[in-house]
């Protein structure tokens, strides 16, 4: 029985941990949270942050794992890269682990090789004169942290008075306290899921995306299909390809968001060398492309050879459970709403619970996902059951 180490243990990467025991792996854990969803399913955990690569390693090596792997969370990347690399085991190389972390760095590269059609970006730190840096920006601009995810920290800025504010904005949010700067672009949001193979890039999906209004930009749900003309969806996966190419990423699951405007430009706003959050894995590929995408993860991660059998599959649609703040007195019965609007329901909520205001992903208290043959009834079913949900919880 082949051993594998999920660096996490929280809602999302609870998923990959059943999966991984479900074909047969010992599987391990870590978390810095002590009641981590994922332990209760885990053989084995370590009460360990995973950001701490030593610790992490040391939990690695005595435990003898054959893979490693990290699942919709950014602050799991380097540690799992870091791990595979001492031990010698299939993983992401560590310096194209470290340049991810950089949005500007990332940005940068990007820019160098052509990947996309984006061309400002500038990097912030607690050194910067923001002043001057004010003067030579055409706005207007979004500025996110370098090292942030699941849209924390990242706010537009039309001119150069509300510059410095959403700079220490963004480095408040990001662990090295650094910003990066991009052209705010008008368009739809997609995303891209792609799991790389000893080198071969295999760009498994285009996403259509919902997102927030201003200020925040989180997300609110995923689409397959995405709605794109083939043209223009191909050219998206060409530079999704493109991208990770660029960034030297040798191994394992890639996550990407990317704008593309009303004439068809297409602008790549966020990498993540991770499987993406927000149900990507157990739900949106395999159910949107027949493709077992967290069983070839798995497999990949230990070194096997995966499988791309397609099998059936339909339109599906995800919504996010994004609420109006309050605290939990009642939860309604989920397996009725299931049953009346034939979508799944997945969420964290107890009685008792207080809920934040959504502004980003971690907001979130679950999701309703629907499988149709018709992408629009299947939108409007996972919004129906969205709606019953919030307008059922007693607050």
């Amino acid at each position: 029985m082949k051993k594998i180490l999920v660096i996490g243990a929280g809602f999302l990467q609870d998923f990959v941990i059943l999966k991984a025991k479900q074909m047969g792996f010992y599987t391990l854990a870590v978390d810095a949270d002590p009641n981590a969803l994922g332990f209760a399913h885990a053989d084995k955990y370590a009460v360990i942050n995973i950001v701490n690569e030593e610790a992490c390693l040391s939990f690695a090596r005595e435990e003898k794992i054959d893979g490693v792997l990290t699942a919709a969370t950014d602050y799991g990347v380097l540690t799992a890269s870091y791990i595979a690399e001492h031990l010698g085991i299939p993983g992401l190389n560590y310096e194209s682990a470290k340049l991810i972390k950089n949005k500007y760095l990332v940005r940068k590269r990007l820019y160098e090789n052509h990947v996309d059609d984006t061309e400002q970006t500038f990097e912030v730190n607690k050194d910067t004169d923001i002043n001057e840096l004010a003067l030579q920006i055409t706005y207007p601009v979004m500025v996110k942290p370098c090292d942030g995810s699941g849209s924390r920290g990242a706010r537009r800025v039309d001119n150069f008075s509300e510059l410095a504010d959403a700079c220490k904005y963004a480095m408040d949010g990001s662990i090295t306290h650094r910003a990066v700067i991009e052209s705010f672009i008008i368009g739809d949001e997609y995303g891209a899921e792609s799991l790389v193979v000893n080198g071969e890039i295999h760009v498994m999906a285009i996403m259509k995306k919902w997102m927030t209004k201003p200020p925040y930009y989180a997300e609110l749900g995923h689409a397959i299909p995405c709605g794109l003309s083939s043209e223009i969806e191909s050219r998206a996966k060409e530079c999704v390809a493109n991208a990770i190419k660029a960034l030297g990423i040798n191994h394992g699951s890639v996550n990407m968001d990317m704008l593309i405007t009303t004439n068809g430009s297409i602008h790549i706003i966020d990498i993540g060398a991770r499987m993406g959050g927000n149900m990507i894995g157990p739900c949106i590929i395999p159910y949107g492309t027949g493709i077992d995408y967290m069983g070839n993860m798995l497999k990949v991660a230990v070194g096997d050879e995966p499988d791309w059998t397609v099998h059936e599959h339909k339109s599906v649609v995800t919504k996010l459970l994004a609420f109006t703040g309050g605290k939990i007195k009642e939860l309604p019965n989920f397996s009725e709403i299931q049953k009346k609007f034939g979508v799944e329901i997945y969420h964290h909520m107890n009685d008792g619970d207080v809920v934040n205001e959504y502004h980003t992903n971690l907001d979130g208290c679950g999701y309703v996902v629907a499988n149709f043959n018709d992408v629009n009834k299947a939108e409007r079913k996972a919004e129906e059951a969205r709606k019953e949900i919030e307008f059922s919880i007693e607050r």
